[in-house]
């Protein structure tokens, strides 16, 4: 079996701010670091950590060329991923509080050159059994997704960052949902503050669907037409929660890969998602699979 995660590679630009910089503020920043990131590449590194065979699709400018070798060091194959000439690698600004919170900007960049030619060459490598791992930063998601659906692949959509166009997207084909609570409430239509009563509504909304509905330090809730439950998380010192997301989704696929039941697969997944907001950056936090399996072990 294996894992295809069709999507974006970043530049991240990490600002250290005492606060999150507000409309008419310049603001000084205490340091600026350079890392990988983008979500497709935070949850091909975090798969193939946890042990999952690993291919990453997607696209980036020259300047984007370390990314390739990030991905290779992780243990993924990046025979899928273009650099084209015309177009700069995608690129995010991130602001870094003092508690570990974040906000983002993202510029797409290359993520965006994604063209269905070459979706189409890459899907024609995968098939049925295989696992397709989504999210939507960038071009063609739909095309994407409908196409891995048709082909028999287990498809898993991370709605994020959530806008019009991915609302307007038939987002109950995925097989798996995982997603947070901004991202419900926009599904739903209304802000969400209680997980338990989200993820049952959004269960109603796609029932051929697994969703998996992360409440940052609260935990995470499962729920399809068979099964519900709730992982509580696990209490750790937050630097920095940039790939927090990415690794618990990393982590809960490759466990389901393996045939874990989907509780097994949450905890496997919280455990490596606490692990990684202990230290900076998004991709580099990312743990290896031995270190998880260790947490919580004395």
């Amino acid at each position: 079996m294996k894992v295809l995660c069709f999507g974006s590679l970043n530049i991240d630009y990490t600002y250290k701010v005492d606060h999150f910089v507000s409309k008419g503020e310049t603001l000084s920043s205490s340091a600026l670091e350079t890392f990988s990131g983008g979500k497709g590449l935070n949850q091909s590194v975090a798969l193939s950590k946890a042990g999952a065979r690993t291919f990453h699709a997607g696209a980036i400018g020259e300047e984007g060329k370390f990314l390739v070798e990030e991905l290779s060091a992780a243990g993924v194959d990046t025979e899928f991923v273009e650099v084209k000439n015309e177009v700069r690698t995608g690129h995010a600004i991130i602001q870094n509080s003092p508690d570990g919170d974040n906000c983002i900007l993202l510029f797409g960049g290359a993520n965006r050159s994604i063209t269905k030619e070459q979706a189409e060459k890459v899907l024609s490598c995968f098939g049925e059994g295989d696992v397709l791992v989504l999210q939507n930063e960038i071009s063609e998601l739909e095309y994407i997704l409908s196409t891995g659906k048709e082909k028999g692949m287990t498809v898993v959509l991370n709605p994020s960052p959530i806008d019009e166009t991915l609302l307007g997207m038939p987002i109950g084909k995925a097989d798996i949902l995982i997603l947070n609570e901004v991202e419900a409430g926009r599904i739903l239509g209304k802000e969400v503050s209680d997980g338990e009563k989200a993820v049952a509504e959004l269960s109603e909304k796609y029932p051929e669907t697994d969703i998996v509905l992360t409440v940052g330090k609260k935990g995470s809730f499962f729920k399809n037409t068979e099964k519900s439950f709730f992982q509580p998380a696990f209490s750790v010192k937050a630097v920095d929660t940039t790939a927090a997301g990415d690794t618990y989704t990393g982590y809960f696929i490759a466990g389901i890969m393996e045939g874990m039941p989907p509780e097994k697969a949450m905890e496997f997944a919280s455990k490596a998602s606490a692990i990684a907001v202990t230290r900076p950056g998004a991709s580099p936090s990312i743990p290896e699979r031995a270190e998880v399996e260790a947490f919580g072990n004395g």
